[in-house]
């Protein structure tokens, strides 16, 4: 469920061309990634500003929903962090495809009212329904506000990871930063996670040495289209390595005969030998059979002339 900031504050220019329009590219970029990483992806829509949070779609494929979705948000009133989260933790509750992971995405540019205590609470709670959740911070945030998303990122953190993303205004556009934090790029890829959303691990800056060549915030397209191709082609050669070892061990499992294959075998292999020796035997008989004939035959013209 991705969670838009339609508050009074998303009004503001300072992302362009607005913090709305810009959350409203970023949710295109969002839903593109995922649905292409895997089809049975879904993704729904939800805003928390105004009156209190609203549904605008339900889990879904189909990219329509969702901009017809953005294009009815209206801004107005402020935010409902808390009620948020918890509303869409229940609409993916109640998802049709069980096996699908739970991940909760929120855009915020306002100041949090809720106190830090009840978020902790809410992010335990979630953790404990197994619900990733990633922030998506920007604007002129305060450090109340700062601190608060860092003491519930902290606590939601859970196995399939939940990400704190923090990204500083500037003429760069916002889908454009986001391609390189762990939300989009996964774990262990350089990027702007983290406070401040610059750098590497442990502040050092980010060397020139971009995945695939190519820089994530000059060309997100194709970055994510380098991404996408690189994970398909470690796929398939997995796929045939796999194979290949499957066919090398049926052709070992043939080389070797069965128990029962064996023991007739052996019995053929005696009988053969029987008869192999019958038979030389009976050649052996044949021939002395001929040589007594022969003797006697001489016996008896020897007879003859003597008679003679």
């Amino acid at each position: 469920m991705i969670v838009v900031d339609n508050s009074e504050s998303s009004r503001n220019g300072d992302y362009p061309p607005s913090r709305f329009e810009a959350q409203s590219d970023a949710v295109s970029l969002i839903f593109s990634a995922k649905t292409q990483a895997n089809p049975e992806s879904s993704v729904g829509l939800m805003s928390m500003g105004g009156k209190g949070p609203e549904v605008l779609v339900t889990l879904t494929t189909d990219f329509g929903k969702i901009l017809d979705g953005l294009h009815r948000t209206k801004i107005r009133g402020g935010t409902h962090l808390a009620t948020a989260i918890r509303v869409a933790g229940l609409a993916l509750k109640h998802r049709q495809n069980r096996t699908q992971r739970q991940r909760i995405i929120v855009f915020t540019c306002s100041p949090i009212d809720e106190d830090e205590k009840s978020l902790v609470t809410l992010a335990r709670l979630m953790k404990k329904n197994s619900v990733s959740i990633d922030f998506i911070a920007f604007g002129e945030l305060e450090n109340d506000s700062t601190k608060k998303l860092e003491a519930f990122n902290e606590n939601v953190k859970g196995g399939d990871g939940s990400h704190l993303a923090i990204i500083p205004p500037g003429p760069h556009l916002l889908s454009d930063a986001l391609v390189t934090t762990p939300i989009l790029s996964g774990e262990g890829m350089p990027g702007r996670s983290g406070v401040g959303g610059t750098g590497a691990e442990g502040g050092e800056p980010e060397t020139n040495s971009f995945e695939f060549g190519v820089d994530p915030s000059m060309d997100p397209e194709l970055a994510l289209a380098l991404r996408m191709s690189f994970e398909e082609e470690k796929q398939r050669v997995e796929k045939e390595k796999k194979e290949k070892e499957e066919q090398e061990g049926k052709t070992n499992l043939e080389g070797i005969p069965e128990e029962g294959e064996s023991a007739q075998a052996a019995q053929s292999d005696k009988k053969e030998g029987e008869k192999t020796k019958q038979e030389s035997e009976g050649e052996e008989g044949r021939g002395q059979g001929g040589e007594k004939g022969q003797d006697d035959k001489k016996d008896e013209d020897g007879d003859k002339m003597d008679i003679a």
